[in-house]
């Protein structure tokens, strides 16, 4: 297993970070990474997205939402064709530090045959820089006026 890591401090309330983390279907708006996303989120249930990795073409993903903790954590798993090629279960996980400022920790545990030959060419350099624009443009969103009065 290989861990892809990344953090951001958010001057918003957990509960303002988790909302706009879960409203999936407004990724297009702002997330630069995860361009697209349908479905319901709940665990159990399945979403189409769609991944758009720094200098790479967008690719389509079926993911299941694995858990979902209000204000604090959103974890879903997906396959790369059939499991056991590639398989990443992604975790973001808030931490509040106070009222209006929160602690994401965002990050991705990546199994299966490809994980060693593409960690260090494609998974830690172009996945991870995707990684940190998400994080970037959710810090944005949610430290917006207009975003934090409604």
């Amino acid at each position: 297993m290989r861990e892809l890591y990344t953090e951001v401090t958010i001057e918003a309330s957990a509960e303002r970070v988790f909302e706009a983390l879960t409203d999936v279907e407004r990724y297009s708006e702002w997330n630069p990474f995860i361009v697209y996303a349908k479905g319901k989120v709940a665990p159990g249930e399945t979403l189409a997205i769609r991944i758009h990795p720094p200098g790479r073409a967008e690719q389509p993903y079926s993911i299941q939402v694995l858990r979902l903790v209000p204000g604090c954590e959103f974890v879903w798993l997906g396959h790369m064709i059939v499991p056991g090629i590639l398989d990443g279960t992604h975790i973001f996980e808030l931490f509040p530090e106070g009222a209006n400022r929160v602690r994401l920790v965002h990050r991705e545990e990546f199994r299966g045959l490809l994980v060693p030959l593409i960690w260090n060419s494609f998974l830690n350099t172009r996945f991870r820089r995707g990684f940190e624009a998400l994080n970037q443009n959710l810090k944005n969103l949610c430290e917006s006026p207009s975003e934090k009065t409604g």
